[in-house]
C-alpha cells in the first residue's frame, strides 16, 4: 500500500499572507506521517473570472485542467483559505467554479471532487479566525461531493499567531493541526487504495 498523496494549497495569493503561513505549518506537520506532499500557490494557474459564455466561446482554461488533474492525482486536499466578508475568497470559489466545470463539459473523465478526501482550515487577524468562511466553503466542497473531514483549524489573531520559524505558539492550536493531519492521513491512507488509477 502506497502512502497517500497529499496536495496543500493556499486560498490567498497576497504575498505576506497568513494563510500560506499556516499552509507552511500544515505542511511541516504533515512530514511527521506516512504521506507524499505536494505544495502550490494558486498565482502558478491564474484563470479569468467564471463566466458561462466564456466557457462556451473558449472552454475551460488550461490551469483549470491542471488543477483538475492535480485534485485528481491525489488522495486528499488541504485547502487553506481565508475569509472575506464572512465567506470564502473570489480567488477559492472562482479556482473551484472552474475546476467543477471540467468533468461535467465533458473536458475530461477526472474526479476532482466527487469522492475526494478534503480538510479545510483558515487564519484571520480577527477573532473568529475564519470560521464563518470556513462554513461556506465547507457546504460548496460538499455540493460538489467531496467528503470534507471534520476536524479543521480557524486560527485567530494571526498577526502574533506565529514564531520566528512560523510555527504555532499557542501549543493548543499546533495540537489541533496535528490531530486534522493526523485524521486526514489516516482516512487518506484508508481511501487511497481505491483512488489508484
Amino acid at each position: 500500500m502506497r502512502p497517500p498523496r497529499i496536495l496543500i494549497l493556499p486560498g490567498s495569493n497576497r504575498a505576506a499572507s497568513y494563510n500560506a503561513r499556516l499552509a507552511g505549518a500544515i505542511v511541516k506537520a504533515l512530514t511527521r506521517f506516512d504521506c507524499e506532499i505536494t505544495r502550490i500557490t494558486l498565482r502558478d494557474y491564474e484563470m479569468p473570472l467564471y463566466d458561462a459564455d466564456l466557457e462556451s466561446e473558449r472552454g475551460v482554461p488550461k490551469n483549470a485542467l491542471k488543477l483538475a488533474g492535480l485534485f485528481h492525482a491525489h488522495d486528499a486536499i488541504m485547502l487553506v483559505s481565508p475569509e472575506y466578508n464572512t465567506s470564502l475568497t473570489p480567488l477559492a470559489k472562482n479556482t473551484l467554479d472552474w475546476i467543477s466545470r471540467v468533468k461535467s463539459g465533458g473536458a475530461h473523465a477526472l474526479e476532482p471532487f466527487r469522492g475526494k478526501l478534503f480538510a479545510i482550515s483558515s487564519a484571520s487577524p480577527g477573532m473568529y479566525g475564519g470560521m464563518r468562511g470556513l462554513i461556506h466553503l465547507r457546504a460548496v466542497l460538499s455540493s460538489l461531493g467531496a467528503l470534507v473531514i471534520p476536524e479543521q483549524v480557524a486560527l485567530s489573531h494571526a498577526a502574533q499567531a506565529f514564531d520566528d520559524m512560523d510555527a504555532l505558539k499557542d501549543e493548543a492550536i499546533a495540537a489541533r493541526m496535528e490531530a486534522m493531519c493526523a485524521s486526514l492521513v489516516e482516512k487518506a491512507t484508508l481511501l487511497a487504495p481505491r483512488m489508484e488509477d
